[in-house]
């Protein structure tokens, strides 16, 4: 059959592979819960008939409110067969977001997860004009549940499910799907409108350049209402493979291992962490024991996929044999592709996992493409590091005069809901989406993105400073977990800087430097000199303008939950800047005198 409307990939699903084990999530108890494929076909199905005796009617909005977990894959689809529009709301936000999105929206139903997620929006709840239907999914006390909605499609399965089955046939390519909204750095959540035809095209797009098959086993931890794991969840639906949902972002190795997984989607940091601790395992080790963990280490830091000499494939064998198959067993065992994407990740991340057979392939897109616009290629074995791959077949592109990327074509969005103004802002005259981001092509075809363009800075000497790229590099040092660039309009660049705790205390039992907290820590004189140490070796890769002149160390964790990262673990630079204001006055001797 040929899919032109999202919910075709169940009936695809549904003719093409009869699996027990389609959609999987854990029960209370912690154990999976497996939802075969006439299952994930009769509940949804249920569910467009449940919709349409609660009065819902074609095109009406209806928000989900959940961690991921297989009851959204049945409302996602459900929503959309019955020719209403999904809105898949983060389950993180603040009351006043909320608040906007549900009343932006004009949601006529919302469905909410768990109860801690329950309470977070129950005081929004009382503010929405249009007074919508509210059901959760884990039953709470006083609210409709999601049993008590399923029941009631079950129950008038007779009476509506000729009408699903004659809205679905009026379903257009060209009809709004779902608006999802982003979290913009500035202002109120921007609703983006994507059509049946923007999300299949994308979907569809990725799937062709996967390994990934039927016998498969996925992981997914990454929130389904951002677009980038919706639009993979599809892929892997429309491959057949199975999909397995992490219990948290702390259990997924546990996850990974207990399904046999061969692959999963992730963001930078996530994958950031695995290093991380990968590179503390070594440090706790003795001896002949350490000494090859680590020539094994770094041998992988700087994996080359081209080197086909045999020496060096030796090299890598051996160590494969010696430590790289021992993480692969901590994870299930078996060869994975990791697709990542959000925001640039470090090379030498990259090189390790896939020297290890954890193959990871960079991409690259944002929610108003749907989302992807480039990608490296597992099934071409297309690697090439530094790179987000290359442009997608079904993607129109091309480099503005600055280097800004513009797209446009069938994955482009309708526009922003009730925007046309801002709608018109971000997509020229001749149709090109400005992307904010400042790219070029290596070797005529890889597109590697060398900086947000709203991110970019000037300094008082009219140099532009990059600071992604230089955060990056900042990173790699093992005692820095993370850090922010921070100039603009000044002679020098500088950096907040988020020290790695773990390394500093193997340091400082070392070099018996004793400290009562990480706030006495970060303003020990030692501690400091091995920082600017560590800042010296990365300013001689850094042109003389970028270099970071200063630093302030800061001790307190950076998170989703306080505000330093956004939902998709993106630095908020704003807030950050907020936060720190202080320490960056300080650094430019700013500072109000005493």
């Amino acid at each position: 059959m040929k899919i032109t409307r999202v919910f075709d990939f169940l009936d695809h699903l549904h003719e093409n592979y009869n699996k027990q084990d389609m959609i999987c999530g854990r029960n209370k108890e912690g154990e999976w819960r497996k939802y075969s494929t006439d299952e994930y076909n009769e509940i949804s199905h249920s569910l467009s008939c449940a919709f349409l005796e609660l009065g819902l009617q074609k095109g009406d909005k209806i928000a989900t409110i959940m961690q991921n977990r297989p009851e959204w894959n049945f409302m996602d689809m459900g929503i959309m067969m019955a020719g209403m529009v999904h809105v898949p709301v983060y389950p993180t936000l603040n009351v006043k977001d909320y608040e906007f999105i549900l009343n932006h929206s004009d949601v006529k139903c919302i469905v909410i997860g768990v109860e801690s997620i329950y309470r977070r929006v129950e005081p929004a709840i009382s503010n929405i004009r249009q007074e919508p239907f509210i059901f959760t999914i884990d039953p709470i006390e006083g609210q409709p549940n999601f049993e008590e909605l399923l029941q009631k499609g079950r129950a008038s399965r007779d009476k509506w499910m000729t009408v699903v089955m004659e809205t679905k046939k009026e379903v257009t390519p060209e009809t709004m799907a779902s608006i999802i909204y982003t979290s913009g750095t500035t202002g109120n959540p921007k609703g983006v409108m994507l059509s049946h035809k923007n999300i299949v095209t994308n979907a569809l797009a990725i799937a062709d350049v996967q390994l990934i098959d039927h016998t498969c086993n996925i992981l997914s931890f990454l929130p389904l209402c951002h677009v980038y794991e919706r639009a993979t969840n599809y892929k892997y639906q429309y491959l057949g493979a199975s999909i397995y949902y992490a219990g948290s972002l702390s259990t997924i190795a546990k996850d990974l291992k207990d399904i046999q997984a061969s692959g999963f989607c992730s963001v930078p940091r996530v994958l950031e962490t695995m290093f991380d601790k990968l590179r503390a395992a070594g440090k706790d080790m003795k001896g002949i024991k350490r000494r090859i963990y680590f020539w094994a280490f770094n041998l992988a830091t700087q994996y080359d996929i081209d080197n086909k000499n045999w020496y060096y494939q030796k090299k890598i064998a051996l160590a494969d044999k010696l430590v790289y198959s021992k993480w692969r067993e901590k994870l299930g065992g078996k060869e994975m592709i990791i697709v990542s994407g959000g925001s640039a990740i470090q090379e030498r991340i990259v090189r390790l996992f896939s020297a290890a057979k954890l193959r990871v392939f960079e991409g690259y897109g944002l929610t108003e493409t749907s989302p992807v616009i480039a990608v490296n290629n597992p099934k071409k074995n297309i690697l090439k590091v530094g790179t987000v791959g290359e442009i997608l077949p079904c993607i129109e592109f091309k480099l503005a005069d600055d280097g800004e990327i513009l797209t446009k074509g069938d994955c482009l969005m309708i526009g922003y809901y009730k925007d046309e103004e801002y709608t018109k802002q971000v997509i020229d005259e001749e149709g090109w989406f400005h992307t904010g981001d400042i790219g070029m092509l290596v070797e005529g075809r890889f597109l590697k993105i060398t900086d947000r363009k709203k991110e970019i800075f000037k300094l008082s000497n009219g140099k532009y400073i990059p600071p992604q790229i230089i955060e990056n590099k900042l990173k790699e040092s093992s005692f820095i977990q993370n850090a922010m660039v921070v100039g603009e309009n000044e002679k020098i660049a500088s950096a907040i800087i988020l020290p790695d705790f773990n390394t500093l205390h193997f340091w400082c039992a070392k070099h018996k430097i004793h400290f009562s907290s990480h706030e006495e820590l970060i303003t020990l004189a030692p501690i400091i000199k091995r920082i600017q140490r560590e800042i010296d070796y990365i300013n001689k890769s850094l042109a003389d303008y970028e270099q970071i002149r200063k630093f302030k160390l800061v001790s307190d964790e950076w998170s989703t939950q306080t505000g330093e990262f956004s939902q998709t673990l993106k630095l908020c630079r704003s807030f950050l800047h907020k936060k720190y204001d202080h320490l960056i006055q300080e650094m430019y001797n700013h500072a109000p005198e005493n």
